[in-house]
């Protein structure tokens, strides 16, 4: 495909284009209860071509490679026709044409297990947790395995060919007594073969038990604490909380936030560094190259808790005169890029677990992420379950927690940073306008912050 796509641009008449073919490849198992909801093997191709004439994008989708060279005129037909009303053109940052193929090797190629043996996994685990005790009424297992194989050119001389492999396994179980109804899931999302939906049988069993521990767990009582968040709780609340508002085009769009988030700005404590890292091979949806052909790189958006750093697409880079960082991302090849995280995280700092708890009196120690809402800088975030700490050492279990903020303010109260850092992918994805699920990463390590507020009886 390679020289029919460059011959393909070469002919074409706009001052830039692209093109993105994907070839997808995916199967999906999925329990509820004791019912087998879905079980199918699929295959889909479609591209996306853009072209950028005096500023302005023009776009088409495709499903037939033959039709390439129509598409793209037919872009840059749409972009010369936008171009009369542009008013803010469009440029792109200068980047260096690459050719490169990235092609990883898989240890278990899930392409070559076959479906039923997928199913006999799934539900092998849907049985550990309908079996596990009589207060179990329900489940819900999911197993997921695709490969995005991926082919990018451009005018500029850019050529490359990426393979993106995903494996995601959800296991999440529902308990009940007199009319009280808990649940807590196990989420595990990698890019790798087969292997990493095997052997989980300890995580289905230890949701059941968690499931069945929360209904005699108490509510949290409202209030401001200082509070411990777990390695997945932290490396949610850094993604949702403050990722997103380090994504250049939403800063673009909102001038109000733009003013706040000023490099150089201080944000944090010193020991505070949050990172956006480009590529770490067998992390979900990592590739060397983003969805622009521009390489991923590692940006500290928080520098020893000082803003230093954003993400930008070659469009966002161009106009606030920074570097692309190689954040362009699609979900699919229905949808162009925009920006978008790959691997967030808090850098792990030198405090032990007991130190972090130690000192405190009355505060709480919050595990797991089940879900919340952001909304500029204010955030809501509900916890999977927690702990009581009591003269620093930890008491009974907690549910029904959630925790509500500004993000400024929470992590300009962070008072230490553990050494136990995580990083951690899991069964679902980031979404934004309408592109979602995306797969990331999140991670940190332990953290503690003070003045935390619970919302609770």
């Amino acid at each position: 495909m390679e020289a029919e796509l460059q011959e393909a641009l070469r002919r074409c008449s706009a001052d830039y284009a692209e093109v993105r073919w994907e070839e997808l490849e995916r199967s999906r198992v999925a329990f509820q209860r004791d019912q087998l909801m879905t079980l199918e093997r699929s295959r889909e191709a479609g591209g996306i071509v853009r072209a950028l004439v005096g500023g302005a994008w023009g776009i088409a989708v495709f499903t037939d490679p033959d039709e390439i060279p129509q598409k793209l005129s037919e872009a840059a037909r749409l972009a010369r026709a936008a171009a009369h009303k542009v008013s803010d053109p469009i440029r792109l940052a200068e980047v260096p044409p690459v050719q490169d193929k990235f092609l990883p090797q898989l240890e278990n190629d899930f392409r070559e297990v076959p479906l039923e043996e997928k199913r006999k996994l799934a539900e092998a685990y849907n049985r550990l947790i309908l079996g596990f005790s009589p207060e179990i009424v329900s489940s819900s297992v999911r197993y997921t395995d695709a490969l995005r194989h991926v082919i990018y050119a451009n005018t500029e001389g850019t050529y490359l060919e990426q393979a993106i492999p995903d494996v995601t396994v959800l296991l999440l179980a529902v308990a009940r007594r007199n009319g009280d109804v808990q649940q807590a899931f196990e989420s595990i999302g990698e890019a790798g073969g087969y292997e990493i939906a095997q052997g989980l049988e300890e995580r289905a069993e230890a949701a059941a038990r968690r499931a069945v521990d929360l209904l005699s767990a108490k509510p949290v009582k409202g209030g401001r604490y200082t509070v411990v968040l777990d390695q997945e709780l932290a490396g949610v609340f850094i993604h949702e909380a403050f990722g997103h508002i380090c994504e250049a085009d939403f800063l673009l769009k909102n001038e109000p936030m733009r003013k706040v988030m000023q490099l150089g700005r201080r944000f944090g404590v010193e020991q505070l560094n949050v990172v956006e890292e480009g590529y770490i091979p067998g992390r979900r949806g990592n590739a060397p190259y983003d969805d622009e052909g521009v390489p991923r790189r590692k940006v500290y958006l928080i520098k020893e808790g000082v803003l230093s750093g954003l993400m930008h697409s070659r469009a966002t880079a161009a106009k606030t005169g920074m570097e692309p960082t190689g954040n362009a991302r699609a979900v699919s090849w229905e949808h162009e890029p925009i920006v978008r995280m790959r691997n967030t995280y808090i850098e792990p700092g030198e405090a032990s677990f007991e130190e972090l708890i130690s000192g405190i009196d009355h505060g709480i120690y919050a595990k797991g992420a089940f879900g919340g809402q952001t909304e500029f800088e204010q955030f809501t975030f509900s916890a999977q379950y927690a702990y009581e700490i009591k003269g620093g050492e930890l008491g009974e279990m907690l549910r029904d927690v959630v925790l509500t903020g500004n993000v400024f303010d929470t992590l300009r109260n962070i008072e230490a940073i553990g050494n136990d850092f995580q990083l951690k992918g899991g069964a679902g994805g980031c979404g934004k306008e309408d592109q979602s699920p995306l797969p990331v990463t999140d991670g940190a390590p332990h953290v503690r912050v003070r003045d935390v507020i619970i919302g609770g009886r």
